[in-house]
């Protein structure tokens, strides 16, 4: 590696705003340099959100370890792809071998003048086809917090020098991740915020002149005691009756008594969603995921997160869409259309329908555990 290459790589590394075009401009710009066999970040992160990592059974809950993002590198076998982020070493640990202890102390390790024949070595026989000469790791830290690792495997000897070098840009890469990083945060909020505030601006124009209930009947008094007692709860609520009986009120009752009436209340009206677009009514859409889909949008799930999703005429979603439906309902958990990243959300259900529900399950046409 060419230390006097890596300033040209941070200029380019700074025109990238999104954290994929970052990442790969950090190893792509490394891996031009001579003598560079390959270069690698990994960045600390749940196994939860790791597409790679998550369907797997073998890994504790909830920990948090060392993935790979971002690699590159001129390999000596034309058939080889160095850009592949699933092989091998995809993960580890944090501590567990010389890239999990880096992140784990935050100490940089320098190996110059390999032979290929080291003990520590998982795979000497690659050290030696390639010619590695030196392995290199620095940490990414950001304000005192460790971000990932960088890695890099070269066919020189790096002197001191060079080493430093790797430090100060490691220290810029750092940077420049968790801008991206806050960046994609900024704009989905941003997403999410103006989303709510449209929404908002049609409820009220839909909600004038549409005060509390007014009655002192038995029966409505009963539906009010029933309001105050679940309203409290994080409870799924399912309000039966006929059209134009006044759900929607109960809905918003619920909502305005309960802890969650500081966020929105958020309304879906299932009977005027067509099926195919059901999918990204509630879970949102990433750009080109369809014809039309011309940008980001999140769902419905997305903008109730911490707030309450007012699911109206339940009934009418088909089938497959239950089947998603319940999943976000029971694990909290879901995909927009055309995006493999797991979201996750804090939401209420709170449903309506003029239909017999149970009836409607046992006639094969709604999902029995769906309305359980």
């Amino acid at each position: 590696m060419n230390p006097k290459q890596l300033p040209q790589v941070m200029v380019t590394t700074a025109r990238h705003r999104g954290l994929c075009d970052v990442l790969r401009s950090i190893t792509d710009g490394i891996a031009q340099c001579p003598n560079t066999v390959l270069t690698r970040i990994w960045l600390v992160e749940p196994d939860a959100i790791c597409d790679l990592c998550r369907s797997r059974k073998d890994l504790p809950t909830g920990e948090r370890s060392l993935h790979l993002v971002a690699s590159a590198g001129i390999p000596g076998d034309p058939q080889a792809d160095y850009s592949r982020l699933d092989g091998d070493f995809h993960r580890f640990p944090l501590g567990e071998r010389k890239i999990g202890r880096v992140a784990a102390t935050g100490e940089p390790l320098w190996l110059a003048g390999l032979q290929g024949s080291e003990e520590w070595m998982a795979r000497p026989a690659w050290f030696t086809r390639e010619g590695v000469r030196t392995f290199a790791a620095q940490p990414l830290t950001y304000r005192g917090e460790i971000l990932g690792v960088l890695g890099l495997f070269d066919r020189g000897l790096l002197n001191e020098e060079a080493f430093e070098w790797l430090r100060i840009f490691a220290d810029y890469a750092a940077v420049s991740i968790a801008n991206a990083k806050a960046y994609e945060e900024i704009d989905l909020l941003r997403a999410r915020l103006e989303e709510e505030n449209l929404y908002l601006r049609e409820e009220v124009t839909a909600a004038l002149g549409m005060g509390e209930f007014v009655g002192e009947s038995q029966a409505l008094q009963h539906v009010l005691r029933q309001v105050e007692l679940v309203a409290p709860t994080d409870a799924a609520v399912l309000i039966t009756g006929e059209s134009g009986t006044g759900k929607e009120l109960v809905a918003r009752a619920i909502h305005d008594r309960s802890p969650r009436k500081d966020r929105a209340l958020i309304k879906v009206n299932c009977s005027a969603v067509p099926d195919t677009l059901f999918e990204s009514e509630f879970f949102g859409h990433v750009k080109g995921a369809f014809t039309g889909a011309l940008a980001d949008r999140p769902g419905r799930f997305e903008m109730a997160d911490h707030g309450t999703l007012f699911l109206d005429e339940i009934g009418e979603v088909p089938l497959p869409m239950q089947a998603k439906l319940l999943r976000v309902l029971q694990e909290g958990e879901f995909e927009r259309v055309g995006e493999t990243k797991t979201r996750k959300v804090n939401v209420r259900i709170v449903a309506a329908t003029n239909r017999d529900l149970k009836r409607e399950a046992e006639a094969g046409r709604f999902r029995e555990d769906l309305f359980y």
